[in-house]
């Protein structure tokens, strides 16, 4: 049987504000040509995978309708969230409609995750879909390059040639706490899982049976256009608003997990967002979009609605003026070398890896003391993104307003 991928697709991705909002959330923000919704539907291409459940709301209809057309995906159901009750209710409604047989196992993904190798990623599924039954579930882990306190952590013990058994769910802790977890060979918790429909209905049915209660009443009564349910309101909105880490994951006592040491980020930050644009910057440089200054040069990467992506190279002993903006502020994440930084009062010193928020209006200085070359990448956000919006209180090189 194949396995049937259900795309929960209703966040706002709120840690992006202020480009990720509730008209146009982070999963459809254009990034050159793609957005994260596109490959999640890039990701359930392999035939391994049925046709598409996606969980969303009226407000992102359009853009889900839009992108699956763009996709070439003419098969799916759409599931209409009527309030935004978290993940728990979310996840068990897309599970009860009768298009999905009782045993057909169900892969969860998050629209806006981004995973640079699929191949890898399908192996692993094939890998375990044998192991499911009416009771367990497998929760996809991404192995840390970093400690993170804006991702949840698990541990394991290992069962098996094959199986790891989650022992301890640590949620969102601080840097230092996380790097201690990191030796204990933590995984980051991704959100993405596999799971029976029929292990789904036993776990709420004995760990929240008032949301199975509400969710059932809510597919019964829905109402059916063509490829859509229209949950019913009345009943979904009696369903506790719980996430299903908290209502589900941490309850169920057989739970394994897929360890997997791949790209892997749900560009939450605009320091991750720098990070994927620096990865991948040889598909976005052009020699045209690259402009030479007395201190080094700078390349336009990429030009989204409201933000703009450039990578800087700052020549040894290169300094940039002493400025502010009005209309932007700016994110730098350094990729080589040490940048000696000036922001407003302060002086301070960046390494690789490390990063910069320039909020709008701050007096700003960017200088390589050094002889090697100081390489940038910069997010500029904000409502004019031109190189007429710097105000100049110092430059060596003459240039004051």
């Amino acid at each position: 049987m194949k396995i049937r991928p259900v795309i929960l697709c209703g966040g706002s991705g709120t840690r992006l504000w202020p480009q990720s909002k509730k008209n146009l959330p982070k999963q459809f923000i254009d990034f050159g040509g793609w957005n994260l919704f596109k490959k999640a539907l890039e990701r359930i291409s392999d035939p391994v995978f049925d046709y598409p459940i996606i969980s969303t709301n009226l407000q992102y209809l359009k853009h889900i309708k839009k992108n699956l057309k763009e996709s070439s995906i003419k098969k799916y159901i759409i599931i209409l969230e009527p309030a935004k009750r978290n993940t728990a209710p979310a996840i068990l409604s897309s599970t009860l409609i009768n298009e999905i047989p009782n045993d057909q196992p169900l892969m969860f993904l998050a629209a806006d995750h981004l995973i640079e190798n699929n191949s890898f990623f399908i192996k692993h599924i094939k890998q375990n879909k044998i192991y499911l039954n009416n009771e367990n579930i497998f929760i996809f882990g991404i192995k840390p390059n970093t400690p993170s306190n804006e991702y949840g952590y698990f541990i394991t013990k290992k069962l098996s040639k094959n199986l790891n058994k989650v022992t301890k769910f640590i949620e969102k802790p601080s840097v230092s706490k996380a790097k201690s977890i990191i030796k204990k060979k933590g995984y980051w918790n991704s959100g993405m899982f596999l799971i029976r429909k029929d292990s789904i209905i036993n776990n709420y049915k004995k760990y929240q049976p008032l949301i199975y209660k509400n969710c059932l009443e809510s597919v019964i009564k829905s109402e059916r256009k063509k490829n859509t349910y229209i949950l019913n309101k009345k009943f979904y909105t009696k369903a506790n608003n719980k996430s299903f880490d908290y209502a589900i994951l941490e309850k169920i006592k057989k739970i394994n997990a897929i360890k997997l040491n791949i790209p892997w980020s749900d560009l939450g930050s605009w320091k991750e967002i720098c990070k994927m644009y620096n990865m991948n910057k040889k598909k976005y440089i052009k020699q045209s979009n690259t402009h030479f200054r007395p201190w080094g040069k700078y390349t336009n990467l990429f030009e989204g609605k409201g933000f703009l992506m450039k990578e800087l190279h700052v020549k040894p002993k290169g300094l940039l003026s002493l400025q502010k903006h009005y209309h932007r502020s700016e994110h730098w994440l350094i990729t080589q070398g040490i940048a000696k930084i000036t922001l407003n009062k302060k002086i301070f010193f960046k390494k690789p890896n490390e990063t910069v928020f320039i909020p709008l209006g701050a007096i700003h200085r960017i200088q390589n003391n050094y002889k090697s070359p100081l390489k940038i990448i910069e997010a500029q956000v904000g409502s004019i993104l031109k190189e007429t919006d710097i105000v100049r209180f110092q430059d060596i090189y003459g240039r004051i307003n």
